[in-house]
């Protein structure tokens, strides 16, 4: 895939990360507001303790998309393959995204489904566009050496 392809690849999948991260944020957010402003508890936790929960994990799970979606952006604007740690935390993050795909299915129905599958195809396509790894050559890594 040529280089006409994969930056415009990152790049919109840095977008779509970047957006999802503030989308987890706010939507952490007003899930601690409805838990803080309730009175009753579960399993005897105290709901203030479940609201700061919230936010924590919605902060954590925000910086983790920033963080990946300014992975993509770097290898768009470097147009090379991301390094091996950056690899890594791209590839979690399409397996995080495919799990919560599955998920999704049954807790919040298709739309939800596709809108993460697309997110999916974004990530594994920009790691697939970019080769292996910063060493080798994204492009004719297939190709016989010259004689």
């Amino acid at each position: 895939m040529g280089t006409v392809v994969r930056r415009p690849v990152a790049f919109v999948a840095a977008i779509v990360l970047f957006v999802e991260a503030v989308g987890i944020v706010l939507i952490n957010g007003i899930l601690a507001t409805v838990v803080k402003n309730q009175t009753m508890s579960l399993a005897g936790m105290d709901p203030a303790v479940m609201s700061n929960g919230t936010w924590a994990m919605g902060g954590v799970f925000g910086l983790y998309l920033l963080l990946c979606g300014l992975l993509l952006l770097l290898a768009g604007i470097r147009d090379r393959a991301p390094g091996r740690i950056a690899r890594i935390v791209l590839i979690t993050c399409a397996v995080v995204h495919a799990v919560l795909g599955a998920l999704t299915v049954g807790l919040v129905g298709w739309a939800a489904f596709a809108s993460l599958m697309v997110v999916l195809g974004l990530i594994v396509l920009t790691l697939v566009a970019y080769g292996t790894g910063p060493d080798e050559p994204a492009e004719d890594a297939g190709a016989p050496a010259p004689v």
